[in-house]
């Protein structure tokens, strides 16, 4: 079923000028959106959309499927310490049958709570298992292996030869970029400035500018990583970054928290895009990002709620609600309202990974990745804006279909492509064996 007709919804556009559209139909043919109107067919099947919204589904270009098995196992830790004594042990006991049960649960939360396309930072072993989970969901993705070549109390399996690593790398590239009728691409992910030698950092900026692919690392996380890229390489990180020859228009940053005005606009020279993660940054403690300095200066900025121990939900609503309150405890009530946060959500997210043309607003000739969500839970109120009630008031539960190309992912509230109650059972054993494996490391 990806051609069919959405009757009488109220359609949140996204486009380019902001519409709102009441009570008209949606027209989807083929997997992508062919007219937006009053539809007068009888040959196909017809969603009733009577006091719904329908909006484009919620971009999300940072996260961690590989740690989704681990959220609250990981809580109250600085993110250094979270990372030697728990993600790292943890990410190096994963065998692809622990990696996939850990992906299938996140994608069932980022399904059910109307996120259509990810940017996911894989772990170093084992990506083939991810792209298993997210080709048999359907859900759109862009994936990676996560690249590491360096760093203190890091397991031994988390450590590579570079060479073998981008070969590896490469080779996921020809296995996986444009797999699932191009729903699923590949990108280039070395880790972060601390864990990649500059030759892992150059040679991978590389790679991914010959294949035109993605370039994803996390950036200006932390005080400490700053102060450290300084001491050790006499550059703050993006400046770094930069001269690895990692920034562009294909290049995504997650964070961006501590940046100077100087990185800000060379991130907008370059045209690298940054991801918002507001759970994450305020839990490990590394500061708030100051988003309107970055649109300020001419940056694209996506939002993201990296991965479930650092968060520790993966639903779009909670950071839309989240990114807009604590950027007003920066500039004012007014700041970052919530028009522009779902923004941020939906057409912003799908600029930061280049697929702006193709999704992220509904739109006669777009992808048909869509979203359907009832308001009218006693949470939500019975007033107000539609995209108040959505950022401000809303929660998984208001979501109540999910398509990507047109085929259904949720419908009434149920999964159509997992087995709910089989992805919860796996992931609980898939954990008690991954334990037992870090136990007797």
């Amino acid at each position: 079923m990806n051609s069919f007709i959405i009757k009488n919804a109220t359609v949140l556009t996204m486009d380019a000028e902001h519409r709102r559209l009441d009570g008209i139909d949606v027209l989807v043919e083929d997997g992508r959106i062919t007219q937006l109107g009053s539809v007068k067919r009888t040959d196909l099947d017809l969603v009733d959309a009577t006091d719904c919204v329908l909006l484009p589904g919620f971009v999300q270009p940072h996260l961690h499927l590989c740690q989704t098995l681990f959220r609250n196992l990981a809580d109250d830790l600085v993110l250094i310490d979270w990372l030697k004594t728990r993600i790292w042990p943890f990410e190096a006991a994963h065998n692809p049958a622990s990696l996939r049960a850990s992906a299938e649960l996140g994608i069932a939360e980022l399904i059910r709570s109307g996120t259509t396309c990810v940017l996911d930072m894989g772990t170093v072993n084992h990506t083939d298992a991810i792209g298993r989970a997210v080709q048999d969901s359907g859900l759109r993705a862009t994936i990676g292996k996560c690249l590491m070549d360096h760093g203190d109390e890091v397991p031994a399996a988390m450590l590579e030869d570079r060479g073998l690593s981008l070969a590896e790398s490469d080779a996921l590239f020809t296995r996986w970029n444009g797999a699932a009728d191009g729903r699923i691409r590949y990108a280039f992910t070395p880790r972060f400035v601390h864990s990649c030698t500059e030759g892992l950092l150059v040679e991978a900026a590389q790679l991914a500018r010959d294949r035109g692919a993605i370039l994803h690392t996390h950036s200006s996380e932390t005080r400490f990583e700053i102060a450290e890229t300084l001491r050790l390489h006499g550059q703050r990180n993006v400046e770094y970054l930069h001269a690895c020859g990692l920034t562009g228009p294909r290049s995504v940053f997650a964070h961006g928290v501590w940046l100077d005005d100087a990185e800000r606009q060379l991130l907008s020279e370059t045209q690298t895009r940054v991801v918002h993660c507001p759970s994450s940054n305020l839990k490990l403690g590394s500061g708030i990002a100051d988003i309107l300095a970055l649109w300020a200066a001419g940056v694209e900025v996506g939002l993201a709620s990296d991965g479930a121990p650092c968060n520790n939900t993966l639903d779009a609503q909670s950071e839309m609600r989240l990114a807009a309150l604590i950027q007003k405890s920066l500039h004012g009530p007014t700041a970052m309202p919530a028009a522009r946060v779902l923004r941020m959500a939906t057409i912003d997210g799908a600029r930061v990974l280049g697929l702006d043309a193709e999704i992220g607003s509904v739109e006669v000739g777009k992808r048909a990745d869509l979203v359907m969500m009832r308001l009218n839970r006693i949470h939500n109120g019975v007033a107000g804006e539609l995209e108040s009630r959505i950022v401000y008031a809303s929660f998984p539960e208001n979501v109540d279909s999910v398509w990507v190309d047109g085929h259904p992912l949720l419908r009434d509230g149920v999964l159509a492509t997992l087995d709910e109650a089989k992805v919860f059972a796996t992931a609980k054993s898939e954990l008690q064996a991954l334990l037992e494996r870090v136990e007797g490391a």
